[in-house]
């Protein structure tokens, strides 16, 4: 769960895990948005609410589909992206952006967590590591990467098991599972078009293993913004920016 108070520049950003319930998580990531707002009244500061949860935000002024958002939010962020890449926790998306953080095209996968931060979690856990340190270890591997032939996460983590109990080394079991990420991903990227101006975010966006090899795999200039994770509350705080409040005119980018 992301939070982002935009006041002529990102004021404050709240990142919370979701847990069981969004709606929860929502209330908890606003009430720290509250608290730098000092003495400002709750109602005069508009709330917009994106991602799978919008629809838990009942004090949301609007709700905005995250496609939309991570345009906007990219764009205040990165000015040049022509294309978006977010792999998030749950889904990933591309996304070609015009003038303005206008969405011209897009492609999402949303219907299984192959290749999300989600799956990479899983696989961390079935090689005994941390999540964050996944992507350096893989980046360590000196020989040609193990081949994972299943992207669900239930079969996948079933092979890396018997994988590394036929001693495979783990380096490479993880370079391999990066690269399936890569070759599953870069087919959607494909079919919405690569721009030279080419923009990772998401969370994964932090891996420096995937900065790589979709670097290599797309032949062109990769960039990551920082906090990626937050783009799309970053659109959703730039839409409520735009909303004019009482006596006031709207402010946004």
């Amino acid at each position: 769960m992301k939070a982002v108070l935009f006041d002529g520049g990102i004021a404050d950003a709240v990142l919370l895990p979701t847990g069981w319930s969004p709606k929860e998580s929502a209330l908890q990531a606003l009430e720290k948005m509250y608290s730098s707002t000092g003495d400002v009244s709750r109602s005069s500061v508009p709330v917009v609410a994106t991602g799978y949860g919008r629809k838990s935000v009942s004090s949301a002024k609007r709700r905005v589909t995250e496609i939309t958002c991570h345009g906007r939010g990219v764009r205040w962020m990165a000015p040049h992206a022509r294309t978006v890449l977010d792999i998030g926790g749950q889904d990933s998306k591309v996304i070609r952006v015009g003038p303005g953080g206008r969405v011209l095209r897009f492609e999402m996968n949303d219907r299984c967590a192959a290749g999300t931060g989600r799956f990479l979690e899983n696989m961390a856990h079935a090689l005994d590591m941390d999540v964050a340190d996944l992507g350096p270890h893989a980046l360590e591997a000196g020989g040609v990467p193990v081949r994972i032939s299943s992207m669900c996460t239930v079969f996948a983590e079933s092979e890396v098991v018997s994988l590394i109990a036929r001693g495979e080394d783990s380096r490479r079991v993880a370079l391999g599972l990066h690269q399936a990420i890569v070759d599953r991903v870069c087919g959607m990227i494909r079919r919405v078009g690569i721009e030279e101006r080419f923009v990772f975010a998401g969370g994964v966006a932090n891996n420096p293993c995937l900065q790589r090899l979709f670097a290599e795999a797309l032949g062109v200039p990769l960039s990551v913004p920082p906090d990626p994770q937050i783009v799309g509350a970053l659109g959703a705080a730039l839409h409520a920016a735009a909303t004019p409040r009482p006596g006031t005119t709207p402010q946004g980018p």
